[in-house]
């Protein structure tokens, strides 16, 4: 079995590969900026040389433009996380008196961490799984799926909080967001350039009073390293931010497992959730924050969002000397006998009538303010993180 001082070194490398991870978004930033410098200067350089030179002048201020632009991004994130979270999953907030088990349990590992109560939301869906959202943790968030909290223990399920309260004290969704807008926009101008109509004349006679040629082989040139730079910036921001995600929830087990000292109950909650975690009608950003997301543990290694349940248990019996048991198999359904008490809806002479059907306007209606996620309808409005 191995100690404490085997989990808190797997904490503290985690900790610096995820500051590291964060570090190289600039340095993309600033290798996409100085590809968009040298396509613009293909426009209007004499030859090669002249390109480049003309790219490195106008670096700084393509750099700092993206920053100022990625700085109002944060500050809108920063001020509509919370309800804009709500909104794309379909959680509704939830109080002691409605959940007493789920507000007592997360109340007790807060006291233990010294850490402000979170609030606390439900999504009401069969789905198990659970995320933290906020920036700080005096405007937090923990948001669990009425399937999670039916059928974890009350150890698992204090395991699973700890796991999100750990989110929240490490600064993930602050760390996540940051990441996000950094990807976000080189995915978005390199798109835009990618995909735009605008072009660049290679090679095209000068007008000015110099009347000198401009190399057109040196411009397409500039033109060709710019474009790769572009897609290389692009590819290795995603790849970043996926690596960085599947950091943090080895980090967040581990730090379950050394606030609640009991590492086999995270392994069994993580047995439980197991291929039982789907929710498709959530958009992927923020499916990306859950607990568990297996469409984003699919795709390759480098472009997962999510490690492996098998991975995470390994590292936990590796590290934290956890015991696994094995896939969960759940309890089969019970039969409907005599003896279980009669539906609202059943008649005097023992007939079962049909409950009465829900008005046309409820029926086919998902209302904006329910969010993408309401009703899982495939008809739901989109949110605004776009398609999902």
């Amino acid at each position: 079995m191995v100690g404490a001082v085997g989990l808190r070194t797997y904490i503290w490398n985690n900790f610096w590969k995820s500051a590291l991870l964060l570090a190289g978004f600039p340095v993309l930033l600033a290798i996409f900026g100085f590809g968009l410098a040298l396509i613009f200067a293909a426009e209007y350089a004499y030859d090669f040389t002249d390109g480049v030179r003309q790219a490195l002048r106008s670096l700084p201020w393509i750099f700092g433009i993206s920053l100022l632009v990625a700085a109002a991004w944060f500050a809108f994130a920063w001020c509509f996380s919370g309800p804009l979270m709500d909104w794309a999953s379909g959680a509704h907030r939830v109080t002691r008196k409605e959940e007493p088990r789920l507000w007592n349990a997360l109340e007790t590992l807060c006291i233990a961490r010294g850490l402000p109560m979170p609030r606390l939301s439900v999504i009401e869906s069969n789905a198990l799984n659970a995320f933290a959202a906020g920036l700080k943790p005096e405007a937090a968030s923990v948001t669990v799926t009425r399937g999670l909290l039916d059928t974890l223990d009350d150890r698992e399920l204090s395991a699973v909080l700890a796991h999100e309260l750990t989110h929240i004290r490490n600064g993930d969704a602050r760390v996540g967001l940051i990441a996000a807008i950094f990807a976000g926009i080189i995915s978005l101008v390199a798109d835009m350039v990618m995909r735009g109509n605008r072009r660049i004349r290679f090679g095209s006679p000068s007008s000015d009073s110099s009347s000198r040629r401009r190399s057109s082989g040196g411009n397409a040139a500039l033109a060709l390293v710019g474009l790769a730079l572009i897609a290389i910036a692009w590819g290795l921001a995603l790849v970043l931010r996926m690596a960085l995600s599947r950091n943090r929830e080895y980090l967040a087990d581990a730090g379950a497992v050394e606030l609640t000292q009991d590492p086999d109950a995270m392994i069994s909650a993580l047995r439980k959730v197991e291929g039982r975690s789907d929710m498709p009608e959530v958009p992927h950003q923020v499916r990306a924050l859950f607990l568990d997301d297996r469409l984003g543990a699919i795709g390759g290694a480098l472009m997962a969002t999510h490690p492996t349940i098998d991975r995470r248990i390994e590292a936990l019996v590796r590290f934290a000397g956890g015991k696994d048991p094995g896939p969960f198999v759940p309890p089969p359904r019970q039969e409907e006998d005599a003896s279980l008490p009669e539906r609202p809806w059943a008649t005097a002479d023992g007939q079962h009538q049909q409950p009465a059907a829900a008005s046309p306007a409820s029926a086919g209606a998902n209302p904006w303010w329910k969010g993408p996620a309401g009703t899982g309808a495939a008809d739901a409005p989109r949110s605004p993180w776009g398609g999902r």
